[in-house]
């Protein structure tokens, strides 16, 4: 593994008014010294665009009070080429963080162009740009006249949406992933083969990360406990998929930051296999709690959380407030990340517990929306 030191770097940050992406930089606020931090997102409107425009601030402020880091914001969108070109040209990032996506189970159904635009295309558009940050020419055919040597390392988002229906649990990056039950498990799953490819072409370092079930304060109002909650303050009636018989590896946000952070200091290498021959410099990590929660469990949860947050008054009839439905398309009944591999190359596994996690959600939401 290459040892990457983070102080004095240019870090790019795609989706960077995102739900990881927003806590990533800010994380790197705090630990990075020296660094130029760019940020690129399109701002789309798949859900609250006030959420993005109040992460945004959040970073302003940071970068208002920092001596120490430079965050430039840029408003654009992965799957523009020439965007994302003139990025490269312009600050020539030495490690890249792609964590914008087109992300949803159920919206892939209905929406499928924005999956392939932007996990796709944008997915593309920036492994193209990492490739040619190690030629001797710069994208547009000028000479490099600097000592940038190129990216030393791409991080990009997968999904543990990339299991499918596996029987097998705990997931491990060792089992196969050939089955995906919806196009946004598919080109998740795309991205890690392309990522593949390029690595082993053009010896680009790349390391994948299958999220598992991210929550956590300013999340997005899609997952389950954003929109649950959302209902229950307007009285409406939520649905428990699969009649509650789910299992989810809820992980909270700050957790999946360190393991973010981690990984982007250590670098896959060139290595020989078992059989002599080379393998490219390509890892894939699982982050998840490692401890699957019911859903009706963390139902019950959430509700004591937002009832202590006073988001909730202390009589609320929550079972009035319940129903119970069958499964959805792309849907699976169980996640459970296995992390041995983050905990021996890293020394790091999630562990913040689902009420401390949902408690601090509570709190933010109280708080945000008064």
């Amino acid at each position: 593994m290459q040892k990457i030191d983070l102080d004095d770097k240019t870090i790019l940050v795609t989706g960077s008014a995102g739900f990881i992406g927003s806590n990533l930089v800010k994380r790197l606020f705090k630990d990075v010294k020296g660094a130029t931090i760019v940020g690129i997102d399109n701002m789309n409107d798949y859900y609250d665009v006030s959420l993005k425009e109040y992460r945004l601030k959040e970073l302003e402020k940071l970068n208002c009070q920092s001596s120490t880091v430079n965050y430039q914001f840029i408003k654009g969108d992965i799957a523009d080429k020439a965007t994302i070109d003139s990025i490269f040209e312009q600050y020539k990032p030495a490690v890249v963080v792609n964590l914008a996506a087109q992300a949803g189970v159920r919206y892939s159904i209905t929406n499928p162009d924005a999956y392939i635009q932007s996990n796709l295309i944008g997915f593309y558009n920036i492994l193209e740009a990492c490739r040619h940050s190690k030629d001797k020419t710069n994208t547009d055919g000028t000479d490099q006249t600097d000592d940038y040597q190129g990216v030393e390392h791409l991080v990009y988002a997968s999904s543990s949406s990339v299991y499918g229906s596996n029987k097998k649990v705990p997931y491990s990056t060792d089992d196969k992933v050939d089955n995906p039950v919806s196009l946004y498990a598919a080109t998740k799953k795309s991205n890690e083969l392309m990522a593949h490819a390029y690595s082993k072409l053009y010896n680009i370092p790349s390391t994948g990360l299958r999220f598992f079930t991210v929550y956590g304060p300013a999340g997005r109002p899609d997952m389950a406990y954003f929109g649950f909650t959302n209902k229950l303050v307007k009285g409406d009636t939520i649905q428990i998929f699969n009649y509650g018989n789910c299992m989810r590896d809820f992980t909270y946000v700050d957790d999946i930051v360190e393991g973010v952070v981690r990984i982007m200091q250590g670098a896959p290498e060139k290595q020989l296999g078992e059989d002599g021959l080379p393998l490219p410099p390509y890892a894939v990590y699982n982050i998840g709690n490692n401890s699957p929660e019911n859903l009706l469990n963390f139902v019950d949860i959430l509700q004591q959380e937002l009832i202590r947050a006073k988001v909730l008054p202390d009589d609320y009839d929550f079972e009035a407030h319940k129903q119970l439905v069958p499964m959805q398309p792309g849907d699976v009944p169980t996640t459970y990340a296995d992390t041995a591999a983050l905990e021996r190359d890293f020394g790091f596994k999630p562990s913040t517990s689902l009420r401390d996690g949902l408690r601090a959600f509570a709190e933010w939401y109280s708080e945000f929306y008064k």
